[in-house]
């Protein structure tokens, strides 16, 4: 079954005078107060944009952070809202709370063709609740801010995998559509699962092993090559008997990691590691550091126990040229710290790559999304820059998506 989009919301129905509840992804990275990427929120400007024009009355629905379901004024969606009132050509009002006396009374005041954002949902417990409910009791002071004619739209790709309630529960309550973004999204998704153009190049980075578990295990049999890189290349490394110093080790992943590299072989799909390692003495701007082959990473010159924090020159290249040969690219995680320059390179060098492929490229969100434009890439330079990294993962391992769902049902 498929949703409903918000063209055919705004095409059936019309939305002039009409209260449209937006879930819309903020989730941006602050210092203080100030967002550092605002990828997220350009990325939520189009669906209110169009509502606007449309002369709907939008109150836009976000998260920030994990307040532990408090109110906490770190964790205010304030600086993100601000930042949409800068790019936006329409004034955009923050309420004071979510669904307390500030929201009731600013969205009773709404003029068609204006926005609200309301606080942070988190600061809800009941958003999060493992409790139905709990959570359908929310979303129900969510819906009432909509009145006798409201509508819903899921504009946030990076919380459908959370089934929350102003992302799931919120469904069943009013008429609902899938925004642009989410839509544009999952066709992207689809692509990468169903049929990839070959040959088709996996790259995974990042810290851990355990977070792409599921991911490695969906994609053996559908990728041409999984390019390993990131802290989790050690887990892999130690699986193949290298010593790895003290780079970082998920120790109880060890046998799947061999599990996975006997598998692949088996099915035709080659997993490649890093064959050489920038090794560091500590982890910090200022550290020692080497190039070393990656069966040598405790020979380095300041001691056995270095810290592998970025691929190498070779093995970036190695990853590359396979990037430049493949039609079908999906990148998630960083193949190194990138936020130091010294470990920089292998991140710099894949996203380059990427950038000059003419394959269907896509970036799957998190770090990933914030290395590339860290780096001054443009989003021009890819196929599709993901912004939900944690549910690109989870539709890639497979999984059904609830918020996603939510609108089929």
């Amino acid at each position: 079954m498929s949703s409903h989009t918000l063209d055919e919301l705004i095409a059936d129905n019309g939305v002039r005078s009409r209260y449209v509840l937006v879930r819309s992804d903020l989730n941006v990275p602050l210092d203080g107060a100030t967002v550092t990427d605002d990828g997220r929120v350009r990325a939520s400007l189009p669906v209110i944009s169009k509502l606007v024009d449309a002369g709907a009355k939008v109150i836009v629905m976000a998260h920030l952070g994990r307040p532990k379901g408090q109110v906490d004024p770190k964790y205010s969606i304030a600086p993100a809202a601000n930042r949409l009132n800068e790019l936006a050509d329409f004034d955009v009002a923050v309420a004071a709370d979510v669904v307390g006396e500030s929201a009731r009374t600013a969205a009773a005041n709404l003029a068609d063709g204006s926005v609200l954002v309301l606080e942070n949902v988190r600061f809800d417990a009941r958003e999060t609740s493992k409790v139905d409910a709990e959570r359908e009791e929310f979303a129900k002071e969510l819906a009432a801010l909509t009145g006798e004619n409201g509508a819903y739209v899921n504009d946030a790709f990076g919380a459908v995998h959370r089934k929350h309630a102003s992302v799931y529960d919120i469904a069943a309550l009013l008429p609902s559509y899938q925004g642009d973004l989410v839509a544009t999204e999952v066709k992207v998704l689809k692509t990468l699962t169903e049929a990839p153009k070959r040959p088709y190049v996996v790259v995974l980075g990042g810290s851990k092993v355990s977070d792409k578990l599921a991911v490695i295990d969906n994609l053996l049999g559908k990728a041409d090559q999984l390019l390993i890189g990131g802290g989790m290349a050690f887990t892999f490394l130690k699986a193949q008997g290298y010593a790895i110093g003290g780079s970082l080790l998920e120790e109880d992943q060890i046998a799947t990691c061999q599990g996975y590299l006997n598998r692949a072989e088996k099915l035709g799909c080659d997993i490649i590691v890093p064959t050489d390692v920038v090794v560091a003495d500590k982890f910090g701007a200022d550290a020692q550091h080497e190039v070393l082959p990656a069966d040598k990473i405790e020979e380095a010159s300041f001691g056995s126990n270095g810290l592998g924090l970025d691929i190498g020159p070779e093995s970036a290249e190695k990853f590359a040229s396979y990037i430049l040969g493949a039609n079908t690219v999906f990148w998630n995680g960083p193949m190194g710290v990138f936020e130091i320059p010294a470990f920089a390179e292998g991140t710099r060098t894949v996203a380059q790559a990427l950038a000059d492929s003419e394959a269907f490229s896509v970036v799957g969100g998190g770090d990933s999304a914030a290395a590339v434009r860290a780096q001054g890439f443009s989003e021009d330079d890819f196929g599709h820059i993901s912004t939900g990294g944690g549910a690109s993962l989870e539709y890639l391992e497979g999984k059904t998506l609830p918020g996603v769902a939510a609108l089929e049902g």
